[in-house]
Parts: structure tokens; sequence; C-alpha cells
């Protein structure tokens, strides 16, 4: 089993990895921390009225996996936030990136992705004022299992978005 993991505390980034597999790609993003600039960049959206507050809840993808990346899948982590799964067709990687629905005060926050075969997860986790991640996995032609979590509440999906090469791996 393979476990990669970044882990980052407000203004200091520690990376701890464990083996490495040679299957696993990370872009450079993924392997030091992004300027606190970067991440503090959204500033706070106001309110919204109680009419829409549920429609409001759904955070929007903020482009931090690069380009080339579109969102293939999402999951809405109760109010908070989305963690979004998105996928690169000219290099075969997938991205996951968590976003708080309102940017504030940091807060612990966790994105994950991995599959089962060999068994690999890449995370980043840590205190974040806007998001957590990217992280990145070349999946291609596997099912990918992929969560973001927001002060301790967690949403993702387990063995989805399956590559069409799925079938034939064994």
């Amino acid at each position: 089993m393979t476990i990669i993991r970044r882990a980052s505390a407000i203004g200091a980034a520690v990376t701890a990895t464990a083996t490495a597999c040679a299957a696993i790609a990370l872009a450079p993003a993924a392997a030091a921390a992004e300027p606190t600039t970067q991440r503090a960049a959204a500033a706070p959206k106001a309110a919204a009225p109680k009419a829409t507050a549920a429609k409001a809840a759904a955070a929007t993808y903020n482009g931090a996996c690069g380009g080339g990346y579109s969102v293939v899948n999402s999951a809405q982590i109760g109010t908070k936030g989305t963690v979004f799964l998105t996928y690169n067709s000219a290099t075969g990687k997938n991205c996951v990136v968590t976003v708080r629905t309102t940017p504030g005060k940091a807060v612990h926050m966790t994105a994950s992705l991995g599959f089962a075969s060999p068994t690999t997860t890449v995370t980043d986790t840590g205190y974040y004022t806007t998001y957590a991640g990217p992280v990145y996995l070349d999946a291609r032609g596997l099912c990918v299992t992929w969560r973001g979590e927001i002060s301790g509440e967690v949403a993702g999906k387990n063995g989805t978005n399956c590559g069409s090469l799925a079938a034939n791996r064994h």
C-alpha cells in the first residue's frame, strides 16, 4: 500500500511522503505548498438571503488543478463547501480539490484521491482559508475513490469515474 500525504499548517508547509510509487505522478503544486496569497485570494462572500441559502451552499470549482482539467464529478460537503473531482484527458490524471463555500478563518480541510489496486492514496490535509489540494493521481483506466473534508464534515465517493480500461485490468 502506498500513501502519500502532504500536510500544511498555517504559515508553514510540511511535506511527508511515504513509499513513492512509479505510477504516481504528482504535479509540482501537489509536492510543494501553494503560496499563502493564492489560497487567501478569494474574498469572503456576503451571506445569501434565506430563500437561496441552499443554492449558496455549493462552492464553485476554482481551477486549482490547472489547465486542461475539467470537473467530472463533485460532492457537496453540507453547507461548508464542495469537493471536486477533475480529469485531464491529455495526461490521464485525476485531480481533487476541496473548496469552501465561504472562505474565512483557517479550518481543518482535506482533499484525498486514491484507487484500490494497487492501493494508493494521495492526501492534502491542513488548516486552510479557502481550499485543500490539489492532489493528483494517474488513474487512467481505473476507478477512483475521492473525498473532501471541511471541519469534520466529509463527502466524496468510492469507486467512481472508472476509465474505459478498468474492465481490462486484473
